[in-house]
């Protein structure tokens, strides 16, 4: 039997990257996977694929988290299609890099937005659906960068570090009611994102990472599964998956 295998999942941000790889391996272990997108359509759809050709069951779920109305209505929409919502995965996240000097507010509110208030929309449309079961499983996709300075990302590291500040109080909060909240923290992960940092910098940043190589995407999606499939008596902490990078 496979290790989620009947349970449901939500997963934002699905469409690329890390959030496609944990996609595609909470599928892979049996659960039935709504993939969220906002605008890459034709690569969420390219995710639903690959699922189903392997056997596993998914579906698209469009909507842009940074607007609460979407963001709770995609949440009830999976619920509904699914007949129930077990897990829920806020990964979506954006990045508007700039030092602070020449950060303007536009790039400050929508970092914010997306990546801290849109965790925080999802995640308190799904605690009633969750709470009336008395199961959820919840993984907020954090970052090291949200641990540690990160030169050019204020505003992507307040939202990142305020992720892991909320999912601390969600957690002792929910916890009676069969509810986990854990956090994921990636270190550099070799995703379409990260691609576009020039190469020379890519080195400076590898020779700094003591395993020496940039995470896949792939090990960041095995931390969440075994936070959902295993970690029943884990809550309100977080998985660091950096390589040896930030050991706090």
């Amino acid at each position: 039997m496979k290790r989620i295998e009947g349970k449901t999942a939500l997963v934002t941000g699905a469409s690329r990257g890390i959030g496609r790889a944990i996609a595609i391996e909470l599928a892979r272990e049996g659960a039935q996977v709504a993939v969220n997108y906002a605008s890459s359509e034709a690569k969420a759809k390219e995710v639903v694929a690959e699922i189903e050709k392997a056997g596993g069951s998914a579906f698209l779920v469009k909507a842009n988290q940074a607007v609460a109305k979407e963001a709770r209505a995609m949440v009830k929409e999976a619920a509904e299609r699914m007949g129930h919502l077990d897990i829920l995965v806020n990964n979506a996240g954006i990045t508007r890099d700039a030092l602070l000097p020449r950060m303007t507010d536009e790039q400050w509110v929508e970092v914010i937005q997306t990546n801290l208030n849109g965790c925080f929309f999802c995640t308190s449309a799904a605690v009633p659906i969750m709470a009336a079961q008395s199961y959820g499983r919840i993984v907020n996709v954090s970052s090291m960068n949200g641990q540690m300075p990160a030169m050019g990302q204020a505003n992507y590291s307040a939202s990142k570090g305020g992720i892991i500040a909320f999912t601390r109080t969600a957690a002792a909060e929910l916890a009676r009611y069969g509810i986990t909240v854990n956090t994921v923290a990636p270190g550099f992960t070799e995703t379409d994102m990260f691609a576009a940092v020039p190469p020379a910098i890519q080195a400076q940043i590898r020779s700094k990472i003591p395993a020496a190589r940039f995470a896949h995407a792939e090990e960041i999606a095995k931390a969440v599964l075994w936070l959902v499939a295993d970690g029943d008596y884990v809550t309100g902490q977080q998985i660091n998956v950096n390589g040896g990078a930030f050991m706090p």
